[in-house]
């Protein structure tokens, strides 16, 4: 079933103006609502909306985008949800779908609160069912599956990278800009914005919308060569339990947990990882869970596809070894 009303997406893109992987996924479950009603973006101005990104959301479906031009910077989440409350009020849209970041779920939030809406965050599925939005998403530390029915007349659902597979809409549209004037009230200016510091490119994926993760936790007693190599020869992300960033072997963004990073990749391989319930909140929803630990009674072989019991030092190098060998 589909919605009568517009879909309206956050359009997330990096500095440099292009999209964030995750928002084509987004953009095609809202497709996937929305239907005849159609889809629409919002798109804040601090980056050129170049003539490359509009054909990806042509090819898409978006027939529309509302290019955030605020008095205020829109990277505070305060700024932001005061110009999402104003882009849905010109959308007359009745869902707003965003991707599941830390900042935007902040944004959610506030939109919530300000316009009475009902959120759902980390939805793994979104459907319309009797005329409201149904949301699925797991719940205690993943050891439970939910369903949550928006009862209000505006829904706002965060969701979960890699939840939807992209697809390209079944015929491309043109793809309309309008600017909206954005005028955000004292409240949302009491955070001034000092400085912005970009996190030096890894050239891994990000690990929030990575498709392959390889995480460490205690068993690499400090390092993570063996998880970094066997990461890079999958094209993963690089992930680490609450011990390994709290000895500080790794940084804290690269954290997976209830405290941290919730991920949901399409392979997740745990190296030298116990599988506290903390750490399997956070990576629980993963496709398929490959476990590498020298316990054989380590809690994350309950959880795991596949279990290697054998120490990580010796069985990721030759894992990754073999890959590089099967690449040619």
């Amino acid at each position: 079933m589909t919605t009568t009303a517009p879909v309206l997406v956050l359009l997330d893109h990096t500095p440099d103006g292009a999209l964030r992987g995750p928002v084509r996924e987004v953009v095609t479950l809202a497709r996937e609502l929305a239907g005849n009603a159609g889809v629409l973006g919002v798109w804040a101005a601090d980056a050129e909306l170049g003539a490359d990104v509009l054909a990806d959301l042509g090819a898409l479906g978006v027939t529309r985008v509302h290019r955030l031009v605020a008095d205020a910077d829109t990277h505070l989440s305060a700024v932001l949800a005061e110009a999402l409350e104003q882009a849905l009020a010109a959308a007359g849209a009745g869902l707003l779908l965003t991707v599941s970041s830390f900042e935007n779920k902040e944004a959610a939030a506030r939109v919530a609160l300000a316009t009475g809406a009902g959120v759902v965050t980390d939805a793994d599925g979104l459907e319309v069912v009797d005329g409201r939005y149904v949301a699925s998403k797991t719940v205690f530390a993943g050891t439970w599956n939910t369903r949550c029915a928006v009862t209000a007349p505006v829904a706002v659902v965060t969701v979960k990278a890699n939840a939807v597979q992209a697809s390209p809409a079944a015929a491309p549209v043109a793809t309309e800009v309008v600017d909206l004037a954005v005028t955000v009230s004292a409240v949302a200016r009491r955070v001034t914005l000092v400085e912005r510091v970009e996190r030096p490119a890894s050239g891994r994926p990000d690990l929030g919308s990575a498709h392959v993760v390889v995480a460490g936790g205690r068993g690499t007693e400090g390092d993570f060569s063996p998880v970094e190599d066997l990461a890079d020869a999958l094209g993963a992300a690089v992930g680490a339990t609450r011990v390994a960033t709290d000895e500080g072997w790794i940084g804290h963004d690269a954290q997976i947990g209830q405290t941290g990073v919730t991920i949901s990749p399409r392979l997740y391989v745990g190296a030298g990882v116990s599988g506290a319930v903390h750490h399997r909140g956070g990576m629980q929803a993963s496709g398929t869970i490959v476990a590498v630990n020298s316990d054989p009674d380590a809690p994350i072989f309950e959880i795991a596809d596949f279990g290697v019991v054998g120490d990580l030092f010796t069985v990721l190098p030759q894992a990754a070894a073999e890959l590089r060998r099967l690449k040619g």
